[in-house]
């Protein structure tokens, strides 16, 4: 896990390695907030809220978006986890996500965590069933 810090869309700095450390964290990053594919992603998530908080899935979602905008999107879809606003790319470096070419956009990928080790990893993470896919991977890994 790395040892990163950065700010989230209501301000709060999240260390996502003192996250980590107990329980299920779900980091995935995606493109640009409030785009299409960003937006079924995100609410892949946001409907399987109760699911994931079930098992103690915490959830945080970075983009290299500002902390304005990532408001404006974890507000206007309603959702019920932390938006990391990563304006210098520097969660997506520690991460090593890749960029899209000549934009700087982070690729869409999703990392899962037990108890700060790194259980699971999608690096072609899917929009509309992102969710499904992470509780298939928590149901792979067992208790």
């Amino acid at each position: 896990m790395p040892q990163v810090e950065a700010k989230a869309h209501d301000g709060e700095v999240v260390k996502l390695h003192e996250v980590a450390e107990k329980g299920w964290l779900l980091v995935y990053f995606y493109p640009k907030a409030a785009t299409p594919g960003c937006t079924k992603q995100a609410c892949s998530l946001r409907d399987a809220d109760e699911q994931l908080k079930e098992l103690g899935v915490r959830v945080f979602g970075v983009s290299r978006d500002t902390m304005k905008q990532q408001k404006a999107f974890a507000e206007a879809q309603k959702l019920s986890f932390k938006l990391i606003a990563d304006v210098d790319g520097e969660v997506v470096d520690a991460f090593g996500v890749p960029r899209m070419a000549g934009l700087g956009f982070p690729s869409r990928q999703a990392y899962l965590f037990k108890d700060g080790k790194l259980v699971w990893r999608d690096l072609k993470a899917s929009t509309a069933k992102q969710a499904q896919d992470v509780l298939e991977a928590i149901r792979e890994s067992g208790p």
